[in-house]
């Protein structure tokens, strides 16, 4: 239990994920010193339905669904892709792109196809942004993260920088990957990359760390 990890040192905190790779930079991020969980680990299984808005809302919803179902310290993220040509877009909508350029062109039939695929999302984003030729293809991946902590709320942001490039290349990481192109390695997609550099720069990684100052500032002074 809580108190018999705090007893041996280990305080515990669960991360709103069940994404295994996050889990894992979460827990190299935090450190020793943290038992990091997922909702799983607890007997819960069921996904958390994001309604919110903005990153920040639906953060909020996934951290407070765990913190009520469980009442242990916990952390959730959501991140969204923001094309500065589509005006901020896909961002919030990023998970189901494809779905929402589907619906606004009349195509119910791949609208019913392609929640979370995002190799519809890709073409979706390539498609609209050939509409725009010549326009700035400037984007950023943008996370929010949402600690609550002895029941207080506390926020936490990190942005990766770069530009969507003219069509995928590389196999490594996941979803926009193939196409976004970081400002820190301006010849290479992230998917042409190595873990290592995505876990060093990324938008969740910076929040991720922002995160585990604040815990460790708290911890200092005697706060946890």
């Amino acid at each position: 239990n809580l108190l018999a990890a705090q007893n041996s040192g280990m305080v515990k905190i669960v991360f709103a994920t069940g994404n295994k790779g996050k889990l894992r930079e979460a827990a190299e991020i935090l450190g020793e010193g943290f038992e990091l969980l997922c909702p799983a680990d607890l007997g819960i299984f069921e996904d958390i339905e994001e309604t919110g808005d903005t990153l920040t809302e639906n953060s909020i919803i996934k951290a407070k669904y765990i913190y009520e179902k469980t009442g242990l310290n916990c952390f959730a993220d959501d991140t969204g892709l923001e094309v500065d040509a589509l005006d901020g877009a896909p961002g919030v909508h990023s998970a189901r792109y494809a779905v929402e350029v589907a619906l606004r062109n009349g195509d119910t039939g791949l609208a019913s196809r392609a929640d979370h695929d995002f190799s519809a999302n890709i073409n979706a984003l390539l498609s609209e942004l050939a509409k725009k030729p010549g326009a700035d293809r400037k984007a950023r991946f943008r996370s929010v993260v949402t600690l609550i902590w002895n029941g207080e709320m506390h926020f936490f942001e990190g942005s990766f920088e770069g530009r969507i490039a003219e069509s995928r290349s590389g196999t490594n990481g996941f979803g926009y990957d193939p196409v976004f192109v970081p400002d820190d390695c301006p010849d290479k997609t992230v998917a042409e990359l190595p873990e290592s550099f995505k876990n060093e720069h990324s938008h969740r990684a910076k929040a991720l760390k922002e995160m585990a100052a604040w815990l460790s500032e708290a911890q200092a002074s005697a706060q946890i």
